[in-house]
Parts: C-alpha cells; structure tokens; sequence
C-alpha cells in the first residue's frame, strides 16, 4: 500500500485495534467526558451545598436543562450520534440512586425546547418560559433544592452584541408562544453578556421559594457574575462552559460528587461588561479595531491599572474544589538562564482532588512598563487522595522575563531585561499566591534579543500606559497598503480542478515520482524540476472536494502521484457535514480544555480527534484555533483558548502534538488578531508592535516553537494596514525568519486578498480555491515570478509529505 492510499483510494477503513471504528467511539466519547469534568470550574461554593448528598431531592430549573449547548456553530460545530443534556445527566445518578429528580419540571422543559426546536430554532437560542404557577408549587413542596441552568450559543462570523435588536425578540409566558420565533428567540435588552428579563424572573422566582440555589453556566466563554456574585441566596455556581456531546453527563458528575472540580479560570470575570478595556470601542466601527488597550489585556489589566482591581468579581486563575490543599515553597533554584521552583502541593482535605500550581513575575516598571504579574509556568497534579502530597516543578527562562521595546525607549526592536527586581509568586490564581524566596536582580538593562521592526501600526493613535494613562503613538496614514480586491475582477469560486484525460494514480512510470521521493528514490529538489508552472500553480490552489470531505484539499497532481488530500474543520472534534451521515465525537469547546490547566489531557483529545479525522481519509485538521480572549463579545471566544498566551500557547502546542502524532497535519489558526468577527473580511487591527508580539503572536510562537506544526492558516482580517495572507512581514520575517517555522501556510477560506501578493508574502496556498489564470497572467506580466511560486508549492509538498 503506497503512503497516500487511504487519501486517493480507500474507504474509510477503521483504525480500532480489534477492527472497530475509532470514529465516534465508545472510548472517545468517555474521553471526551473526562476532559468536560476536568475543565469544569467551581465559583462559588458556601454552606457545603454540593456535592449534593445522596438521595437528595432537586428540582431543575432553566430551559437550558434541555436545550443544551455542546458547542458554538460555524466551523467548530460537530456531527453527533447524540448530545447528553444537564436533564439527561442527571437522570442517569437519578437511576443509580444519588438524587430524585421533580419529574414534572424536566417534562415541561422538555416540550418546551422540543416545541422551538421543531419551528427551527437552533440550540442555544430558545426562548425561556415562565414556569407555571402548579409546577412551581409542586417543585417548592418537593425539595428545598433548585438547580437553574442557564446557557448562550455563540458562532462564527457574528460578535455577541451589547443590545438586541428588539424586532428579534420573542419569551414563552405559561409554555405559549407570543411571538414569532427567529434567529435571536432570546430577549437580551443589554445584549446576552447579561441575563435577559425573563431569565432574571427566573432566578428572582427560584430564589424565592427555594432554600439552596445552585447556577450552572452552560457558556463559552465570559459572562456577567455580578448577579450570582454579590448574592448570598445563591449558594453554588459552576462554570459548566460547552462541554461537547457528554457536557451534560459531565456536570451531572461534579453535582453529584463522582468528579471532583479541578478546572482554573483562563479569563478575568469582571464585575460588568464596559469594565473590560476592550468594550468601549469594540463595535465602534466595522472597518477597523483599536487595541489601545495594548498588553493590559484580561488579568493584565486588572492586576496593573489603578482602580481595576475591585472591579474583578472572580480573578484569572481561580477555581475551587470539593477539598483544600496547601501549595508551600519547597526550594528556588536560581540559575543565570533560569529559575526553578519546587512547590509541595498537599491535599488537606476529605476527598481526592487536583490542583493547579501557578507561577507568576513582578517585573520592574522601568521605561517601557510592565503589567503587576504576568504567568511564566504552571502545573496540574495528579490527582491526590486525602492527605497526599506532590512536588511539582515549574521553571522560567530568564529570557522569558524580557519586554518588547518597540518606539527605542531601551533599544529599538529587542527584548530587553530592564534594570531592577524581578520578584516571582507562587500559588493557585493570580491573586492567591506567595512571594518566592529567590529573585532576579538585574544592574544594568539588557538586550536579550535583538530584532527588526515588524508590522508596526501606522493608524494607531494611543496605547495605554501601566498608570492608566494614554500614551501617544507615532503615526503615518500614508503608509497603509491594504490590497485591492473586486469581485468584479475575481473569477467565479470554484475549485481549481487538474483535469487529465487518462490519468490516474500507478498508471505510468511518471505517475510513481512522488512515491519516489517519499521513499528517497528521488530527491525533492529533482522532483520540482519536472514541474511546469501550471503545475506550480496547481500546487498553490485549493482542490475539489473528495469524498466526505467538504472544506477542499492540497495537492491533486495525479500525473506525477501526488494526492489530493483533504481538509476538515474542527476544532472540538472532525467536523462531517450531517447530509453524509457520519457521526464523530465532540469534545469540550476550547476556553473548557485550557480550564483544565492540562496540556497531556489536551494532548489525548488531539489525538483521539486526529485518529477520527484519519479514519475518515483526511489527512488536515483546521485547528487548534489560538486567538486570544480579548474581548467578551467576540462570537468565536468558545474556540479560542484564553486571554492569556502563556495558557494558549501551551494548550495549542499539546494539542497539536496530540495531532500529529497520528500523521495528520494540525492547523493553526488565524494568524493572527482575528478577535473580532464583524466584517472580518475587511476589519483592520490596529496594534502596537509590542502588544502583538507579546500577547497576540506569543500564543503561536509557542506553538511553532515547541510542536513544529505542519501548516497554519493566516486570517480573513487586515493587521496595521496590511491583509494578514499578504503580510510579508509577520509570514515570512516573523514566522519563519524569527521562529524558525518550516511548514506550509494557507489562506482561510476565501479570502479577499490578492494571490500573487500572498505568494510573495509567503502564503503558500489559497483556499478553498486558488485563481490559477489569473495567479499565472501576473507571474507572466512580472508581478510574481516562477520561482515565488515554487518555493511556495515545495512547501505544499513538503506537507504532503509527512501525512498518512
């Protein structure tokens, strides 16, 4: 069998060691459970509300009890046998006997979802109904116990909104419709960042008759806490987030006590929306988004600006557990490179748990500023019986304490280690932690890497200053070069197609080339000289679909034996579309797997994932998707992984080991500043040079820098004046000159940039289609030349090269 036989001839043949399919399988779909659980965060716990007892009587409230969110939509939405809601859950410990459930309750919110399910509503996006006067009445002489389940469903290529548009607004009033039922069925006057009316009825209602209120958030992402934060009736919250095709069997666990929480916020919960610096200005314009905020994003700012602090409800870091441990300095060492502290976790407490250790600096403010602490390392412990103790270690580079100088207060384009203290923190959030006894003392500020400026903002009027001022930018409006695009001038969107009469794989000699090179036979370099320049082209331009697959593929010279092989989307799980009737496993959202603070656990979803997307002969999964937490209101957060680089980085970097590991390329995407989803086509970031190097690239450094991933997808949107795919600066200077990246870059799907720009940039394919005409008027009018475009088809087949 040739090294691409799965991707140009095979039915999707199973990868279960005893010949069962691996896709959708009963391992996976428990593997997928157990990541749900471990990324579960506890908020709030008081008067040992849960674990619920056993036996104890509970009444679920919330129409999101049914109508259960696994995920967002879009590109990250996943094909599934079934998804288990929070009702469905809780009616399996019902059965084994850890609780009695209302019956009557989970009946009536059953119908209800059924009901706007059937008019087309998607999950997520019901109405929430008043509960009827006997139900509620039943439910109080039940039980003193109210569970209320609130849910938001977010997707791609649209932002969560400040405030509803009130022509599409519709409630249930005693289960009977009163308006018509469209794509946002949910009342949200101040957008749903916040309750909507008639779920704060809810709640008013629930605390009301009911003794022991506890709050599920089946959410994607940042929310208001205010509402269960400062109130003492409501006793327990739990950060169930979309916990994939399980999630509701997974929160069912924590309730009842069979999983212990161990889950970490990976973003500040702040008191209300306008209290993120990103929300003033977010929906300002569809055209453009300033990040003066700069790198005072989430805990950054918080932590750092005068006043912010108490506007944090719940801090970045934070989450609570079933038991207490005790996190003590065992030894610093401190060396020129580094510093290594050994930590002694102990769990004092009654049942087993895990918890996370965290490590963070104190950098001196010097010239350049600095945020009061930024994450440098951290580690989850195994999990420990009562009374067991861990040494956990975490290390820091010295290098990694270093700030981007970019306007030359220091030295122009280099990290540089300012003069003066840095102290490091030791603990379990970013507010919960003890000074280390060692730190680095630095007598003279020090250039750790000298660089060139890169993508440096020409529009970018101010940033924001560690006192909370605004410092002023240079700028120079002149400079901004976004490309052209018409689609007068752009052919219709159809794949470019390879059409040989006669020829198929293992035909003729020449048909064997590729096999060739992948043996050693024949080297690369020897390869390309074969190669004419429409096959250059064809190797730059997106593939027909074959198949199950429906986002394209790579490739597809079947003259010389190179396959066309396919693309999928992901990321929380292989995304088939329903028509073809494969089902496969979701898995938690993102901002859940980096909650868990477990890069071995991500790594184990990556691989399962990555065995289901072989299985299914397609040999690229579009993911991880990386882009940083910036804001709430970004509808694509639930994909993303946190606000903090440290924990996307190193999130995105085990998952695509997971990944790779089953020779499927990983894809990381959108690189980069893709926080936006409005008019993302057209949206220019507008940065400063050192907020994105230090926040919004970090992330996929670390991800280049420790797992090597085969391809990545560069974004929709223009960064400071240039489209991201035609940016020579971040794709090739910083990507591959700076990083040391060797694999192959592709466009995001349909783009409005210019190919032959994008080639000269170091963008190696469009996709879904390339415009090979059009790609080779303009290398025969000079505008490309061949050799361009052969650097970028040797990358493609580079790709091709490790998969399968």
């Amino acid at each position: 069998m040739s090294n691409w036989s799965r991707f140009t001839y095979l039915p999707g043949l199973p990868l279960g060691k005893d010949g069962r399919r691996v896709t959708g399988s009963k391992e996976h779909i428990e593997l997928s459970r157990t990541a749900a659980t471990e990324g579960m965060v506890l908020l709030k716990n008081e008067e040992g509300v849960l674990p619920l007892a056993r036996g104890q009587r509970v009444a679920l409230f919330g129409k999101a009890c049914t109508d259960y969110v696994k995920g967002g939509g879009g590109s990250g939405d996943v094909t599934v046998d079934y998804v288990r809601n929070l009702l469905d859950g809780m009616r399996a410990k019902e059965a084994e006997g850890k609780v009695s459930l209302y019956a009557p309750l989970g009946a009536f919110y059953e119908d209800v979802t059924a009901k706007q399910y059937a008019e087309g509503i998607v999950p997520g996006m019901t109405a929430e109904p008043e509960v009827p006067q006997p139900l509620l009445d039943g439910a109080k002489a039940f039980t003193d116990t109210a569970v209320i389940s609130i849910c938001r469903f977010s997707g791609e290529n649209w932002d969560r909104t400040v405030k509803a548009d009130e022509a599409h607004t519709s409630e249930f009033q005693n289960g009977e419709e009163l308006g018509l039922l469209g794509r946002a069925a949910q009342v949200f006057e101040r957008g749903d960042f916040y309750l909507s009316a008639a779920e704060q009825r809810l709640v008013d209602t629930v605390k009301e008759h009911f003794a022991k209120v506890i709050v599920v958030m089946n959410v994607g992402g940042m929310v208001d806490s205010s509402w269960f934060h400062d109130d003492a009736q409501i006793q327990s919250v739990l950060m169930s987030w979309q916990g994939g095709m399980e999630g509701g069997l997974a929160t069912a666990d924590l309730l009842c006590g069979d999983a212990n929480p161990s889950g970490k916020l990976v973003d500040t919960f702040a008191k209300c929306l306008e209290d993120y610096p990103s929300s003033y200005n977010f929906h300002d314009s569809e055209y453009y988004v300033e990040y003066t905020d700069d790198i005072y994003v989430g805990y950054r700012y918080f932590e750092t600006i005068p006043g912010a602090a108490e506007k944090v409800n719940y801090p970045f870091g934070f989450g609570l557990s079933y038991t207490e441990f005790t996190v003590t300095e065992k030894s610093a060492v401190l060396t020129e490179d580094a510093l290594t502290v050994y930590a002694e976790v102990t769990n004092v407490g009654e049942c087993a748990g895990k918890e996370v250790v965290q490590l963070y600096v104190s950098a001196p403010q010097g010239l350049l500023g600095k945020p009061a602490k930024e994450l440098k390392a951290y580690q989850k412990t195994r999990l420990l019986a009562p009374g067991e103790t861990q040494t956990v270690k975490l290390t820091v580079a010295k290098a990694a304490l270093a700030s981007y100088d970019d306007l030359g207060k220091v030295c122009k384009s280099a990290y540089v280690l300012e003069k003066g203290v840095y102290t490091f923190w030791l603990g379990t959030s970013v507010r919960d932690v003890q000074q280390v006894s060692a730190e680095y003392r630095v007598e003279e500020d020090a250039v750790v890497c000298q660089l060139t400026e890169k993508c440096a903002p020409n529009m970018l009027r101010e940033r924001l200053r560690p006192d909370g001022t605004m410092e002023p930018l240079p700028t120079d409006e002149t400079a901004v070069r976004i490309s052209a695009w018409s689609r007068e001038e752009t052919p219709a969107m159809s794949p470019a197609v390879r059409a040989m009469d006669g020829v198929s794989f293992g035909v003729n000699e020449g048909a064997k080339a590729f096999e060739q090179v992948a043996s050693g036979e024949l080297s690369l370099d020897a390869f390309m000289e074969r190669l004419s320049l429409d096959d250059l082209i064809q190797l730059v331009c997106g593939q027909p679909n074959t198949g199950i697959a429906n986002t394209f593929g790579f490739g597809n010279l079947p003259e010389y034996g190179v396959p066309n092989v396919m693309t999928a989307d992901g990321p929380a799980g292989l995304r088939i579309r329903p028509e073809v009737g494969v089902h496969t496993t979701a898995f938690p959202c993102a901002t859940l797997l980096a909650s868990s603070w477990n890069p071995q656990l991500v790594e184990q979803v990556g691989e399962a994932g990555a065995s289901e997307v072989l299985e299914n002969n397609i040999a690229v999964w579009l993911t991880p998707a990386m882009n940083i937490h910036r804001s709430p209101l970004c509808g694509r957060n639930f994909e993303y992984y946190s606000e903090d680089p440290l924990i996307a980085g190193k999130t995105g970097a085990a998952m695509v080991r997971g990944i790779q590991s089953q020779h499927v390329a990983a894809s990381v995407k959108h690189f980069c500043c893709n926080n936006k989803e409005t008019c993302r086509f057209e949206s220019d970031s507008r940065v400063s040079e050192r907020a994105l190097r230090e926040i919004y690239l970090k992330g996929f450094e670390i991800v280049v820098r420790e797992s090597d991933p085969w391809t990545i997808m560069s974004s929709y949107n223009i960064v400071n004046g240039q489209r991201d795919s035609e940016n020579q600066d971040l794709l090739t200077g910083i990507l591959r000159d700076e990083w040391g990246f060797k694999g192959m870059v592709t466009t995001d799907w349909w783009n409005h940039a210019e190919q032959y720009l994008e080639v000269k940039a170091g963008n190696d394919v469009k996709m879904g289609c390339g415009y090979p005409e059009r790609l080779k008027k303009d290398c025969e009018e000079g505008r490309v030349s061949k050799e361009e475009i052969a650097v970028c088809a040797r990358r493609v087949l580079e790709m091709i090269l490790k998969v399968g």
